[in-house]
């Protein structure tokens, strides 16, 4: 009879109690994870730094991550100059401030020795340069002017001489020209030659200046082509 009232008191306190919600309700499972393809591309992961001490099994060496004393930086300095001096069998430059300052190369200023009479004076005199004078008049040796060589032969037509010759200005008709179409015919002779002087050449050597044969000179100033004398009379003058 007493099992009655208890049960009767534990129906009536669940009753009483709210329910606990389920979080999960509604929520359907989770899609299982998709395998990854092979032709996606992967990121290998940083190597980890490991330190394998002598005679110890292999271990993270966190100690790299601490700041270095300023003995641990000389000791890496001194390394690093053996090695220097390893490579290129030279002895750095040691700065401090004990080092002897650079040799300086001091540039004569001011005169030479040549112009300056107290420095000739010491080594030199004027006897000593009286004779010097002398020995180099004895290897002088004077060389009389003899006359110009005359030309032997027929050599042809010379366009320095005719320069010289011939007086009349450039353009100044001299010479009668007859023809048709002597612009024409001396715009195309002319073009055959390479320079105006070859042409003046060729020009006097087929009768020209009287004669005009290749129709060189139209105008009738003896000048074949445009050729000039001035420079040549101009080099006479000066």
């Amino acid at each position: 009879m007493r099992l009655i009232p208890i049960l009767a008191a534990t129906a009536i306190v669940a009753a009483c109690s709210p329910g606990i919600p389920d979080s999960a309700a509604g929520v359907s499972a989770l899609p299982p994870a998709r395998a990854i393809s092979d032709e996606s591309p992967t990121v290998p992961a940083a190597p980890l730094i490991a330190t394998t001490p002598i005679g110890g099994d292999a271990a993270v060496d966190m100690a790299a991550a601490e700041p270095q004393s300023s003995a641990d930086i000389a000791a890496e300095t001194q390394a690093a100059l053996a090695a220097t001096r390893t490579n290129s069998g030279e002895e750095p430059l040691q700065a401090s401030p004990g080092n002897p300052p650079p040799r300086t190369v001091e540039t004569p200023t001011g005169i030479s020795e040549e112009n300056d009479f107290e420095a000739v004076g010491s080594v030199r005199s004027i006897e000593s340069d009286a004779a010097l004078i002398e020995r180099n008049r004895d290897h002088y040796q004077v060389i009389e002017p003899t006359a110009m060589p005359a030309r032997h032969g027929d050599t042809g037509p010379n366009i320095v001489s005719y320069a010289l010759s011939a007086t009349q200005p450039v353009g100044t008709k001299v010479y009668t020209r007859i023809g048709i179409n002597k612009q024409s015919r001396f715009e195309r002779n002319c073009a055959k030659y390479p320079s105006a002087d070859r042409a003046q050449l060729d020009f006097l050597e087929k009768g020209g200046p009287e004669r005009d044969r290749l129709g060189l000179d139209p105008d009738g100033d003896g000048f074949a082509c445009g050729w000039d004398p001035a420079p040549f009379r101009m080099a006479v003058q000066g």
